[in-house]
């Protein structure tokens, strides 16, 4: 069974138009009906470099709990984390950590270094606090600033998470670079080297190269994947107009066509689908 990672808070952080609270309350409670294993739902971050989740607390009150889906939180910092640990209703904290020292300078305004420290700090809170941390290893397929990036240098990374027990790791094509060949390698590689961590894919592409990313993952046993319904979104801080996040319909469209079991209806998928275009209006 492949776990679906609904992201509406990726698709609602660049949104150019403000979508109101009770708005996204709504359209949040719709997708918890679902049926999806964990909904991306806001973040805890600045409200002046993302003003469109400055209003995650408030939303968050608004949420009614789902027995079947937990909720996520995205994080930049050590003191972003000690918000969302305060809400018993957050089960994961999600970290961005760039191995761009460019990317991670620009997303979380903390070198490489400095964000590692933070990190041993959130995943001490977390475990404090009955919480999963979630790290996301941005740039995790490659990236565009010219800094170095092969394969081995996800390999270390996610062997220092895997000291630190960080029980999953989420390698993340934040600018849509990712090809087959890379995917396999790094799939093939971590899943059986650390089999007590959970691997995740967080893809970005353009809307032809997405089920070649998702195949790959799939084939090297990645059975947890970040999509968020009609593929809006994608990283505000990456800024490249063509590749959002992958579609989660067509998620759906390759469990089907693979005879993968989906842990929803398509019914449902379809009714909620009708209330994104609603919410993410022009």
């Amino acid at each position: 069974m492949i776990k679906f990672i609904e992201c509406p808070r990726d698709a609602m952080q660049g949104w150019p138009q403000q979508i109101p609270t009770e708005e996204k309350i709504s359209y949040l409670n719709s997708l918890l009906e679902v049926g999806f294993d964990t909904l991306d739902f806001g973040s805890f971050v600045s409200a002046k470099a993302i003003p469109q989740m400055a209003d995650t607390a408030a939303v968050l009150k608004g949420i009614h709990p789902s027995p079947k889906t937990k909720l996520l939180a995205i994080v930049a910092n050590v003191r972003g984390a000690e918000d969302a640990v305060s809400h018993e209703a957050v089960n994961f904290l999600g970290f961005p950590f760039s191995i761009s020292e460019t990317f991670q300078l620009r997303n979380t305004n903390k070198t490489i270094a400095e964000s590692m420290e933070e990190v041993q700090t959130m995943q001490e809170l977390c475990v404090k606090n009955s919480k999963q941390l979630v790290i996301y290893i941005s740039m995790g397929f490659g990236n565009p600033y010219g800094d170095p990036y092969d394969t081995d240098i996800v390999l270390h990374w996610a062997n220092a998470f895997a000291e630190l027990n960080i029980p999953i790791i989420s390698l993340a094509d934040t600018v849509g670079v990712a090809k087959p060949e890379s995917i396999s390698k790094l799939f093939s590689h971590l899943i059986p080297a650390y089999p007590e961590i959970e691997f995740g894919a967080h893809f970005h592409s353009t809307p032809t190269a997405w089920e070649e990313k998702i195949a790959a993952a799939y084939d090297n046993g990645c059975r947890r994947f970040d999509s968020a319904l009609r593929g809006i979104g994608g990283c505000p801080m990456a800024q490249d107009d063509l590749v959002g996040n992958i579609a989660t319909e067509n998620m759906a469209a390759f469990c089907i066509k693979r005879g993968i079991p989906l842990p929803f209806s398509m019914e449902k998928l379809f009714e909620v689908g009708a209330l994104a275009d609603q919410v993410f209006r022009h």
